[in-house]
């Protein structure tokens, strides 16, 4: 049997959601993290926080110099099929995968917040194709 190249690259569980479980677990995580992780822009990252706050999962509040965010509890999924299950259960899922230690993607457990977002800083250079990985010229179209 020939093996089939998959049509896209596809999650099952989307930005959006990633987003809300990082939430969760703090509530004052900066923009550059969730974008870090979820692997997408600071932008995208923002966008996303404002389409959960316009749709009432999460409230934002200013701490200082930084976002507090809420998840607001009793909030249930958006499409019919899934409307009658609430969102803690799916995040309180997303929260017990990621407490694996060593969880593949994760920042290391060990180590200050500073290192951990070098290493992931480092992580993304490192990417093949990645505009600042040095076999990629950014002058040089077509790549």
């Amino acid at each position: 049997m020939e093996s089939v190249e998959p049509r896209s690259s596809w999650t099952f569980v989307t930005h959006h959601a990633r987003i809300l479980a990082m939430i969760l677990g703090d509530p004052e995580t900066r923009l550059r993290d969730m974008a870090g992780t979820c692997r997408i822009t600071e932008r995208a990252a923002q966008a996303i926080v404002a389409d959960l706050e316009s749709a009432g999962y999460l409230t934002r509040s200013r701490r200082g110099r930084r976002n507090h965010y809420e998840v607001v509890p009793g909030t249930l999924f958006r499409h019919p099929a899934e409307g009658h299950h609430r969102i803690a259960d799916l995040l309180q899922l997303l929260a017990d995968l990621g407490a694996r230690p060593g969880a593949a993607g994760d920042p290391p457990v060990n180590g200050d917040r500073h290192e951990r977002d070098t290493q992931l800083t480092r992580g993304r250079r490192a990417q093949p194709g990645h505009a600042t990985d040095p076999q990629v010229s950014p002058h040089v179209s077509g790549q």
